[in-house]
């Protein structure tokens, strides 16, 4: 069995305004192509270890692995490489460029990567926005765009580099119903068709129960 991610034994302290352990010794693997996920009360612990999962804090002890490589203390630029060849960031809100086309901000991680050449990168782009049912929309402004089809272009820009995982920090938080619907719908197929593993932090129970697994934090502990 092929993993994406294992973390063992996350242990994560905060120190302001007083010493505080967010994180109590966690450990989780997440399968290639796995759906996962993260839920519990706001200060359960969620969003502090999808930041530790995603290498962006690195103030923790403990070890973790994407892709069968070993992160936990590596340098930060070797890590800002890693998390824009390896890892997909969905996020509540799409920090889309506004002035900016749609299928410029698509492309813009690849253009950061530089593993191939411009007219590739669009070609991607295009392919990326054509599987998210939005490529009649590439030439335009993103701020012309509604915010459905907005987090829809912000998915396509996680996708583009083919990243090993994609984290998402309550991307349907900011959607109608009906768009929460279409973004899970489209977690949903990247998963079981392109076997892309996601893993999301979640308030929505149905986007949780509809997804592969469910890992619930309580007090800084998988419970």
């Amino acid at each position: 069995m092929e993993f994406a991610l294992k973390a063992e034994n996350i242990i994560k302290y905060f120190y302001e305004p007083v010493e505080f352990q967010a994180l109590k010794g966690l450990s989780l693997e997440v399968k290639k192509g796995e759906f996962v996920s993260l839920i519990g009360k706001s200060g359960s612990g969620k969003s502090t270890l999808l930041y530790v999962l995603s290498t962006m804090d690195t103030d923790y002890e403990g070890n973790l692995e994407i892709n069968g490589e070993t992160l936990t203390g590596k340098k930060q630029n070797e890590l800002a490489r890693f998390r824009n060849e390896h890892i997909g960031f969905v996020f509540q809100f799409h920090y889309l460029l506004p002035e900016f086309s749609v299928l410029h901000n698509v492309m813009l991680p690849a253009l950061k990567l530089g593993r191939y050449q411009r007219s590739e990168i669009e070609d991607r782009a295009y392919e990326k926005l054509k599987l998210l049912g939005i490529a009649e929309h590439a030439p335009k402004k993103a701020s012309r765009l509604s915010g459905g089809q907005q987090q829809r272009v912000a998915i396509a820009r996680a996708l583009i580099n083919e990243p090993a995982v994609i984290m998402g920090d309550e991307p349907t938080g900011n959607l109608d119903s009906a768009n929460t619907q279409i973004v899970f719908d489209i977690f949903r197929e990247l998963t079981s068709k392109y076997h892309q593993t996601i893993i999301a932090v979640t308030h929505d129970d149905e986007f949780a129960r509809n997804s592969d697994r469910i890992i619930e934090l309580k007090d800084g502990l998988i419970i």
